[in-house]
């Protein structure tokens, strides 16, 4: 089963669509650095994801290193989302981010990369969930004062989810 490494913005957003448990239906693992897990996620939501399924991986000293590079040069650049670009770029797995410093670098090292509306496709694409529950969650992630998906994204995907009724 192909392994997806998020950072936490991803994770954020699907709290707030309230996607989160259920993202763990769909046919990939999900995977977070440790320094990840324990910097933003440990205590009752982090044993609830670990519970649904959720990886926290520890990176090797070769990932480590790659990852303090990393941050060296891209100073915008989160130390956790440093690790999760170590581990994604290392192991050849795919990333989960809606940071655009992380975009940026992952597009560069040429790193298969996606974010949250990708998610929310594989949700429709799948047929995981009916359209209504996605169109609410998106309604409610792109009507959040921090939210940063393009409006024209959001649109097409309201559009597509909305009761044809």
């Amino acid at each position: 089963m192909p392994v997806l490494v998020s950072d936490t913005s991803v994770l954020i957003d699907l709290e707030r669509a309230q996607l989160l448990d259920d993202m763990f239906l769909l046919p990939f693992e999900f995977a977070v650095p440790d320094l990840l897990y324990a910097r933003e996620l440990e205590g009752a939501l982090g044993d609830r994801l670990v519970g649904l399924g959720l990886r926290v991986e520890v990176l090797s000293a070769t990932e480590l290193s790659r990852a303090t590079a990393v941050r060296r040069q891209n100073t915008r650049l989160s130390v956790p989302d440093a690790f999760a670009f170590a581990i994604a770029h290392s192991r050849r797995w795919t990333l989960l981010t809606g940071d655009g410093t992380l975009r940026e670098l992952a597009h560069a090292e040429t790193l298969d990369m996606h974010g949250v509306l990708w998610i929310f496709d594989q949700f429709a694409d799948g047929d995981h969930m009916p359209l209504n529950r996605l169109h609410n969650g998106l309604s409610a992630l792109s009507a959040h004062a921090r939210c940063r998906l393009p409006a024209v994204e959001v649109r097409r995907r309201l559009l597509r989810y909305a009761d044809p009724t």
